[in-house]
């Protein structure tokens, strides 16, 4: 672990007891839109199961932003030892394994603790990481104004929650920047039904990891400004007109570059709005489902879009002097319109 600060924080503040699943409660309060869905596919099959265990510990932390991580951390190696001394498959520094470390499970990998709270043990590990990273998302969770918690999560576990803090926001760190997008980027991989999870409401397991992938693909700008004509297929850009000066998105190029990250860089969507409602497959209302493109018709042409997230809501990019943000689709601006929905992947 990069950041590699000792706290000073008591061990009984989380016990062993936060390691089991989290209540119903603690699940329905996740961000809207957040995706917890592991494919598996893609995570050594031991590892899995805590992966999957250390995703349900606090509402802030998902599935595949603890793979993400580990795979930034040690690439799944989990007898890694860095030139700092950071150890294990989450790369903990002795001294803050001492305050965080947990016995969560046996050295063969057996559910049961064995007395030992080992940074080389994958179970240890992995659920110490999850612990860590839910304390956190707590410190830093006033920061985001009721936005998006992520980044800021990521930020403190690199440099530490005091330098989020005393900036108010992420750090202007290289490392800590770098590490901030690199651990989102990679949770597009981590991100949807994967083999042998299973999919809600008996959906199609590529079609449900597709949407889960776009969406997790979009979320990762969000709070990114608004540029007319910026950004593409490979993320934020300069736009011209009004956006000439600011690196960002428009909403077009928002959804074209989730679907095309989602896909592997497999499909390129149109670019305009106009033309982008009239690829892929026609959805009806009541179909809908997350990672869905939905086109408006504002100003009498389809000239908003954004992608559907779940519970009714959408992100998307608005306008000038806006940011990429999550929005209502019962706000009277929206209800309104003529919408049309499609679907790729």
């Amino acid at each position: 672990m990069t950041g590699g600060a000792v706290f000073g924080l008591v061990g009984s503040l989380i016990g062993l007891a936060v390691l089991g699943d989290v209540s119903q409660a603690q699940d329905a309060a996740r961000p809207e839109g957040f995706v917890t869905t592991l494919d598996t596919r893609h995570v050594p099959a031991d590892f899995a199961p805590w992966v999957e265990r250390a995703g349900r510990l606090c509402p802030e932390v998902g599935a595949p932003l603890i793979a993400a991580q580990i795979e930034a951390e040690s690439g799944w190696n989990p007898t890694a030892v860095s030139p700092a001394g950071a150890q294990g498959l989450s790369q903990f520094i002795p001294g803050t394994w001492a305050t965080w470390g947990v016995d969560a499970a046996g050295k063969d990998g057996d559910a049961e603790p064995d007395g030992v709270a080992d940074p080389f043990t994958p179970g240890d590990a992995i659920m110490t990481q999850a612990r860590y990273d839910c304390w956190l998302a707590g410190k830093v969770k006033d920061l985001a104004n009721g936005g998006d918690v992520t980044r800021l999560m990521l930020a403190a576990y690199n440099s530490g929650p005091g330098a989020v803090q005393t900036y108010r926001g992420i750090p202007p760190y290289p490392e800590t920047q770098a590490y901030v997008v690199r651990i989102i980027s990679a949770m597009t991989r981590y991100t949807g039904a994967g083999v042998g999870t299973g999919t809600p409401d008996g959906q199609d397991d590529n079609d449900s990891a597709f949407g889960d992938r776009v969406v997790a693909a979009a979320r990762k700008w969000l709070g990114t400004p608004y540029s007319w004509g910026g950004g593409g297929p490979e993320g934020p850009g300069l736009g011209f007109a009004q956006g000439a000066h600011t690196v960002g998105f428009d909403c077009s190029s928002l959804v074209q570059y989730a679907v095309y990250q989602a896909s592997g860089g497999q499909t390129l969507i149109p670019r305009v709005s106009q033309v982008q409602v009239t690829a892929g497959t026609a959805v009806d209302r009541d179909e809908i489902r997350p990672g869905d493109l939905i086109g408006f018709a504002l100003h009498g042409s389809y000239d908003h879009v954004g992608i559907y997230i779940g519970h009714g809501q959408f992100i998307h990019a608005p306008k000038t002097g806006d940011v990429v943000k999550i929005s209502e689709l019962g706000d009277p601006y929206y209800a309104d319109k003529p919408q049309r929905i499609r679907r790729f992947g």
